[in-house]
């Protein structure tokens, strides 16, 4: 992943969670995530994105994917610590679809309660370099943006 600071590096968990790791991949592959905006973004907690709208309502459902069923995993085998990407979405089961976020910081109260589907291996300080939103909503105005994401194994060494 390429933001205005710099490259991130993401170690994708498909043994946590094979079908959203599965769909974060085609949609990088076919550039889907290329110039998405980080629209909530909440400092000490997350940035999110996948949502090329960029009201956090829009997705990959737009483009024909379908919402994804809920693959959570114990807190005994995967927490949300600083650098866990996991799947967004709403209050309702297996809602999951394109957008995703990456902790800031340890969040327990979202373990077992969302899809963990990586972590940041390299790059965190530029994670934490993206433009925050407000307090409360952490709606982000002219917020940054994720330049272009790739799967490491499509591309030539």
């Amino acid at each position: 992943m390429d933001l205005k600071d710099g490259r991130v590096v993401i170690e994708m968990r498909p043994d946590l969670a094979p079908r959203h790791v599965e769909r974060i991949k085609t949609l990088a592959r076919q550039g889907f995530y290329d110039n998405t905006p980080f629209h909530r973004v909440l400092d000490g907690f997350m940035a999110q994105g996948g949502d090329p709208t960029g009201t956090g309502t829009g997705g990959a459902r737009d483009k024909g994917f379908a919402d994804l069923p809920d693959e959570f995993t114990p807190a005994t085998r995967a927490r949300f610590l600083r650098g866990t990407c996991g799947m967004a979405k709403t209050q309702a089961p297996n809602t999951a679809n394109s957008q995703f976020f990456i902790c800031f910081a340890p969040a327990p109260f979202l373990d077992g309660n969302y899809t963990i589907w990586g972590r940041v291996v390299s790059g965190m300080e530029n994670v934490d370099k993206i433009k925050k939103g407000v307090s409360g909503s952490g709606v982000v105005q002219n917020p940054d943006r994720l330049i272009r994401m790739r799967v490491a194994a499509d591309v030539p060494a």
